[in-house]
């Protein structure tokens, strides 16, 4: 069965580290955009990192220089390094996925933003 599953969230002190894995199934191999994304209390989901439908890996500016996504496709898992964690970092984070569309040029483009595919999600803490 195609699915996403999160899992090695928990609770750290700040300035510890973590790492997400999500068994992700076909979703890890094109033609898909896969990521990491993350949802604070109160707070809008926002994409954390992913990589887009051509491959290329996008991080958002609040983690750059401290976390770090990658795939092992023979192994169909999808990680999150996350280092020097803040208080800022807490929140339910999701393995997500979508698919990818090819322009005239050939050129790959996730169909959607906002990624049709979900896992369940892992939580983080981080404690100040």
């Amino acid at each position: 069965q195609d699915q996403l599953l999160e899992s090695g969230g928990g609770s750290v002190q700040a300035g510890g580290s973590l790492r997400l894995s999500c068994a992700a199934s076909k979703y890890i191999f094109s033609p898909y955009c896969i990521g990491w994304f993350r949802q604070a209390p109160g707070k809008e989901r926002e994409a954390v990192a992913t990589f887009g439908g051509d491959g290329s890996l996008t991080y958002a500016d609040s983690v750059k220089g401290r976390f770090t996504a990658s795939k092992d496709s023979a192994k169909k898992i999808l990680y999150l390094e996350m280092n020097s964690l803040k208080p800022d970092d807490t929140g339910m984070y999701y393995c997500a996925a979508e698919s990818v569309e090819f322009d005239l040029r050939g050129l790959g483009h996730c169909r959607s933003t906002e990624f049709s595919y979900w896992g369940q999600g892992t939580q983080v803490s981080v404690s100040s």
